[in-house]
């Protein structure tokens, strides 16, 4: 490799290094969601125990971190399972609870906020959860990071015993995206790098 090659590459690679230390650096936060008012029924009332709310987000972010903040008026919480699934399919389960070892009774998640910063995980937590708090461990959104937000979310809630019912008010997706001047760099580092390896070829 010659000098003036040798001066690229290194030119090149201070570019990626810059961009991932810029990475690591939150840009703005967005939020998307509304009102639904969503019945919440158990499977014999209804059929399906399914209740589904979508969600579009129409912003291409690439996602630093992301927290799903509900609100849902239910008679006892503990029969619920509530899912978020991304626009790419990723699906996790934020509130399972072990009907042997964590049964519990009361009602509604009021202002909740799932956040894996949170101090207090949601199985530690009581009704009506109002706060922040940790999903449940093996859920947590931080394996959403770095997807783009952009498309079709669904929080989707499972009623998984029969009689107690309620409703869906609200959803709100908190994104907050990477840094726009991280993911330039990054770009471009990238781009420069490619660039010249074909000329070595």
């Amino acid at each position: 490799m010659d000098a003036k090659s040798s001066l690229k590459w290194i030119f090149s690679l201070f570019f990626i290094s810059a961009s991932c230390c810029s990475a690591v650096f939150a840009g703005p936060t967005f939020i998307y969601g509304g009102n639904f008012d969503l019945p919440i029924h158990d499977k014999q009332a209804s059929g399906s125990s399914m209740t589904e709310a979508l969600i579009q987000v129409p912003d291409h972010l690439t996602i630093y971190d992301l927290d799903v903040g509900i609100n849902l008026k239910h008679t006892n919480v503990f029969d619920l399972q509530i899912f978020v699934q991304s626009p790419y399919g990723t699906r996790l389960c934020l509130n399972m609870y072990d009907f042997k070892d964590e049964f519990f009774k009361g009602a509604d998640y009021v202002q909740t906020i799932f956040d894996d910063e949170a101090e207090v995980p949601i199985e530690q937590g009581a009704a009506p959860f109002t706060g922040r708090f940790r999903p449940r461990a093996g859920s947590l959104l931080h394996v959403l990071n770095g997807q783009d937000a952009y498309g079709i979310w669904r929080l989707q809630i499972y009623d998984m015993w029969y009689w107690d019912t309620g409703s869906l008010e609200s959803v709100e997706l908190i994104i907050t995206a990477c840094e726009p001047t991280a993911l330039s760099l990054l770009a471009f580092g990238a781009g420069l790098t490619a660039i010249f390896r074909r000329r070595r070829v």
